[in-house]
């Protein structure tokens, strides 16, 4: 029993001193548990954009509008008086409700006007908070509308609640029709691997390097420029990733997931996410030339990347800072992207933001790694000297 206590304390012991075990073991439950608190602190999706088409202009339609925005779900962003000028608005809100002409002229004279409300389902969780939302105010109208109609008749109101609905509504989803789950969740999924696969493949590439002496030995000798090692490193991961990136085609197509739209433009914003990925893992795998270090630094980074990137959680709905952290991490911009363009047909204008940032950290994570390299040069050179 003695010796079963002391061995038992002995494990105990060795977990302590060993500090890669002490961060992943404590440190990771507890950055994560606080991380994804506060990502869902919120608990609930509120004020999710939405734009109303008035073609009646009426005070009944002014009264709808005003219903929908005193809901703590929903925020009216545009008001236009023609739907022809909201179509290719659509892929920047949540949903789109289109209230017709002579609306309060039709329920006047007891015609059931016709209401259209476009869900936007790219994002299935969004999109069924919008609709119960929008469900809820228009049921509370009809609900008014037939009470007080009937109840003129002289009718009792358990009665009037169940006779007439004054408001036909048609609901169309947008974008992802079928409300597909695979068509919403599998490419923010493999986008998240290709920008792990490239983070952990260039830390260990050039952490061997140096744990391997190579470095000291056979490159530096070479009197080549940081740029130039740069280069060299990137470039096969980058060849090898525009191989999957294809190869993610030909896997919707085999599980018969509808290829995204506007190809041309995606394969530009897989291209610079390739690139940011890629300077990120070499700056760290070159600041931290130790392959296990380098792995669990970038894991601390990877892990949470999807559920911060606001593919299926807002980023609206996390706190500020944690939207500002989010946006450092090349997976966040690139899915907006995709979704924006590849799943709702936007246009570049309406991604703009997410264009420049991804472009930003391509640009600023690259020149993070040639500096990287730099001073990793200057390390080496500095062991070689102090050897002879």
């Amino acid at each position: 029993m003695k010796l079963w206590l002391n061995l038992i304390l002995r494990e105990f012991r060795l977990f302590w001193q060993n500090s890669v075990l002490r961060i992943i073991f404590l440190g990771a439950p507890l950055l994560y548990g606080l991380l994804l608190g506060a990502v869902y602190q919120k608990g609930t999706v509120n004020e999710l954009p939405i734009i109303v088409i008035d073609e009646d202009q009426s005070p009944l339609s002014r009264q709808l509008i005003d219903m929908l925005q005193d809901t703590e779900t929903l925020v009216v962003k545009q008001v236009l008086p023609q739907q022809a000028l909201a179509a290719a608005q659509m892929p920047s809100y949540e949903a789109m409700i289109v209230i017709p002409s002579r609306f309060e002229a039709d329920i006047l004279y007891k015609r059931s006007p016709e209401l259209m409300v476009e869900i936007n389902t790219a994002n299935i969780l969004t999109a069924n908070y919008a609709s119960k939302a929008i469900q809820t105010v228009l049921a509370t109208l009809n609900a008014g509308l037939s009470l007080e109609t009937l109840k003129k008749q002289g009718k009792a109101e358990a009665v009037a609640l169940q006779e007439l609905q004054p408001i036909r509504v048609f609901y169309h989803r947008r974008y992802n029709e079928s409300a597909n789950y695979a068509f919403f969740l599998y490419p923010g999924i493999l986008a998240t691997v290709l920008q792990q696969v490239l983070l952990l493949g260039l830390a260990l590439s050039f952490a061997a390097e140096w744990e391997h002496q190579r470095w000291q030995t056979m490159l530096l000798p070479l009197g080549k420029s940081a740029g130039y090692w740069w280069l060299v490193k990137v470039l096969p991961y980058l060849l090898m990733a525009g191989v999957i990136w294809l190869f993610y085609g030909i896997l919707h197509l085999g599980f018969h997931i509808p290829l995204p739209q506007q190809l041309e433009f995606l394969s530009l914003a897989a291209l610079l996410l390739m690139v940011a990925a890629s300077g990120l893992g070499v700056a760290v795998s070159a600041l931290i030339p130790n392959q296990l270090k380098a792995t669990e630094l970038l894991m601390v980074i990877a892990t949470p990347s999807f559920v911060l990137s606001g593919f299926t959680y807002p980023l609206s709905q996390m706190p500020l800072w944690l939207q500002y952290v989010a946006q450092m991490i090349p997976l966040t911009p690139f899915l907006q992207i995709y979704r924006t363009m590849g799943i709702a047909g936007g246009t570049t204008a309406q991604a703009s933001i997410a264009w420049q940032t991804l472009g930003a950290q391509a640009l600023g994570y690259s020149l993070m790694a040639w500096l990287a390299i730099y001073l990793f040069q200057k390390k080496a050179k500095a062991q070689l000297l102090t050897s002879k």
